[in-house]
């Protein structure tokens, strides 16, 4: 029978992690002196969430995460989610969009290439998959649910647009604000990420303008590239 974690055991990682939110199991077992399984242990009493990204390597404590509206939370390069597993989240993500996501929107939310657990995804029925225009969208499995989303990403993409700057119509003040605000929560993306973590969330803006909100506010970015090399998977 395993013995449950002891009262030190659990109060020596709490310790670690109030020097540092974020830890591999080296570190732990380093701190404990104790086995991987006793880590585990004490980690199970405590509660504990596994990173998406590194490949499951960063461990943290439930009461520090401060998760976003999707679920998801940083640490420097390392990610989190409050669904756990990569495949969980996206499956997370898929079912709140009202128009679904692109490849490339997935990205810009999750931080990470997810091109191989897309195709699982679907090749497992979990999510499904639709051509609009010229890109793939990644649906709901339920049929009824997914041809609500398609209609939602039609109508986005046949949005009209003003003339009086060229293809890309300046945006509101609304839209600039919403810019702003995620150039602040994502420091590091440039102008094309920020637009499409904007798209993920059902806000409609091109990369070019995005690029001009960034011109007129002197945010110092790297310019978007053209829209014909826009992803397509």
């Amino acid at each position: 029978m395993t013995e449950p974690a002891g009262d030190d055991q659990v109060e020596a990682v709490q310790r670690l992690f109030r020097r540092k939110p974020v830890a591999i199991l080296d570190q732990l077992q380093r701190a404990l002196g104790s086995s991987e399984r006793t880590v585990f242990r004490v980690l199970d009493r405590v509660g504990y969430v596994t990173s998406y990204s590194h490949a499951g390597r960063y461990y943290t404590l439930k009461s520090i995460p401060a998760f976003d509206e999707h679920g998801l939370w940083v640490y420097g390069e390392v990610r989190f989610s409050a669904r756990g597993t990569l495949r969980a989240t996206l499956v997370f993500l898929i079912r709140e969009a009202p128009g679904g996501h692109t490849h490339e929107e997935f990205e810009a939310l999750v931080g990470l290439r997810v091109h191989n657990t897309l195709k699982r995804l679907v090749e497992t029925h979990q999510i499904g998959r639709e051509r609009v225009a010229a890109l793939f969208v990644y649906v709901d499995a339920d049929p009824e649910r997914a041809a609500a989303q398609i209609a939602q990403r039609r109508e986005r993409e046949h949005q009209p647009t003003s003339p009086s700057f060229g293809p890309h119509p300046p945006l509101d003040l609304a839209r600039v604000v919403d810019v702003l605000l995620a150039v602040i929560h994502h420091p590091r993306k440039d102008a094309r990420g920020i637009a499409a973590h904007l798209r993920a969330t059902g806000v409609v803006v091109d990369d070019e303008q995005v690029e001009e909100v960034f011109v007129r506010s002197h945010v110092k970015k790297k310019t978007v590239r053209s829209r014909s090399r826009r992803s397509r998977r």
